[in-house]
């Protein structure tokens, strides 16, 4: 098995990172892991070089990304999400609902500006609900159920930036 993501930047598996900081570590890694400086390098270096290049990349994308983060940090501890796994959380359904409605209303960018601003609010509140929790056994579930409610925001927001793309046009 690689190397812990979090291992790969030197730091303790924990869900609130400093994100700054992360991308310095990330930036200097890159550098010295660069397939590139090891060009003259025999073939099996380079193979290596490139797999630690890609590694450190994929490690880095999931860290930035809070909903990524949690995920992984569940499955670090031992517990794989069903990818299909259902949300057992209707107020949260209906919630879905509402916003994917309202979304798609929105034409305006300034309207989608205030929309984004109380997703990123949720979003949040969502991940100070997990970062409480997702270390605590007796709330194993509630942290599951956190999960599925940051990668719900989370694919929401990027459906956000493509409108605003759109618009923008």
């Amino acid at each position: 098995m690689s190397e812990c993501h979090f291992g790969l930047f030197g730091l303790k598996p924990a869900f609130e990172l400093d994100l700054t900081e992360l991308a310095s570590r990330y930036r200097e890694l890159a550098r010295a892991m660069h397939p590139d400086r090891f060009a003259d390098a025999d073939a099996r270096e380079q193979r290596l070089a490139i797999e630690r290049s890609a590694n450190l990349n994929d490690a880095y994308q999931v860290l930035k990304s809070p909903a990524q983060r949690a995920l992984y940090l569940l499955r670090l501890e031992g517990h794989e999400l069903p990818l299909e796994a259902t949300v057992k959380d209707p107020e949260f359904l209906m919630q879905q609902m509402l916003l994917r409605e309202e979304l798609e209303e929105l034409d305006q960018l300034d309207a989608v500006a205030a929309f984004k601003q109380r997703l990123k609010q949720a979003q949040t509140q969502q991940e100070g609900q997990f970062a409480a929790c997702w270390q605590v056994p007796e709330q194993r579930e509630e942290a599951e159920r956190l999960v599925r409610r940051l990668q719900f925001l989370d694919k929401l927001a990027k459906e956000v930036r493509q409108l605003e793309e759109r618009l923008d046009d």
